[in-house]
């Protein structure tokens, strides 16, 4: 009877689990992470280690710079030395966007060297990147997304002249890179940073509020705008990307939607042949507009879907 009952009462929780979730659980040839800890919780201990976490931030931080101003100075040197070209080139585009496709390695190596976790816990709490989740995002929410982003490009668009060589070159960094770039912010801040800060809360729920709140402001200001209208979208975009990841305890949607996001925005740029080095350089300087709110929105609907479809099995831990 004992055996029967059990059997049954692990049959409701494997139907009550979300789409999102089946066939996702770690592989028993895997070592099991520790039970029942939610993604942001990672690294959450008996002490609060405010100093280590501030090192790790600070870490991140300096990579961000770091690889940027260096990758920078090495692709004016490309241009310069051996194209004879100056100016914002497809050399500097590929650049920027390997840059924060490092951060991918880099937040692995510190979460590693300074909490002592191993290096695939950083992309969840199976320990491991959950392609059928990936998958299952990218048929259900990539779609509605890529349209929104398609969307946003309906107003009005400085164009320049474009050279087929040029062209071509932007638009295999944009396929090859982008992905890879927008992978690295989620790493940064919806994982490393995330966990970081949520771990310094005594209880979870002020670790996950004080985490989402921090991490979203900062990934806002990191992209160098004070306008209200760019602030409370990148702000919405953070928070969104933050709880997503709390509720699939991992960051494989966060990291397919930022994707998405920034890959079409700049595919379509293309097409438009609009001038993407004033976009990218310019961007302290541009004003936001009350179009803005719409992705914002539509940010905050696959967000609610995605906890809807959690609400009977919960935010999913290693467990």
């Amino acid at each position: 009877m004992t055996t029967t009952t059990t059997a049954a009462a692990r049959g409701t929780r494997d139907t009550a689990t979300s789409w999102f979730l089946r066939g996702d659980a770690p592989r028993s040839s895997r070592p099991a992470p520790p039970p029942g800890v939610e993604f942001y919780r990672g690294l959450a201990g008996d002490k609060r280690r405010v100093v280590r976490g501030v090192l790790a931030i600070v870490l991140v931080a300096a990579g961000l710079i770091g690889f940027a101003l260096g990758l920078r100075d090495l692709a004016d040197l490309i241009d310069a030395e051996l194209l004879g070209r100056e100016g914002y080139t497809p050399v500097n585009y590929g650049a920027a966007m390997l840059s924060l496709a490092l951060l991918i390695p880099w937040t692995m190596a510190i979460e590693r060297v300074l909490y002592g976790v191993p290096l695939p816990s950083l992309h969840s709490v199976a320990h491991r990147f959950r392609f059928g989740m990936l998958g299952r995002g990218l048929l259900v929410l990539a779609p509605v997304w890529a349209l929104t982003a398609v969307l946003a490009l309906s107003g009005p668009v400085e164009r320049i002249e474009w050279t087929t060589v040029d062209l071509v070159a932007y638009l295999l960094i944009t396929v090859l890179l982008v992905p890879l770039q927008a992978s690295g912010e989620e790493y940064a801040y919806r994982g490393l940073m995330l966990r970081v800060i949520s771990s310094w809360a005594r209880t979870p729920r002020v670790g996950l509020v004080v985490g989402v709140v921090v991490t979203s402001v900062l990934f806002a200001l990191s992209h160098g705008t004070l306008d209200p209208y760019f602030l409370a979208w990148y702000t919405t975009l953070g928070a969104s990307l933050a709880l997503i990841t709390w509720r699939t305890g991992g960051l494989e949607l966060a990291v397919l939607l930022h994707a998405v996001l920034n890959s079409v925005s700049l595919l379509g740029a293309l097409v438009l042949h609009a001038d993407i080095a004033t976009a990218i350089n310019d961007r302290p300087d541009t004003a936001g507009t009350p179009m803005l709110l719409i992705p914002a929105g539509v940010a905050i609907v696959i967000t609610a879907v995605v906890w809807a479809t959690t609400r009977r099995s919960g935010p999913v831990t290693s467990a």
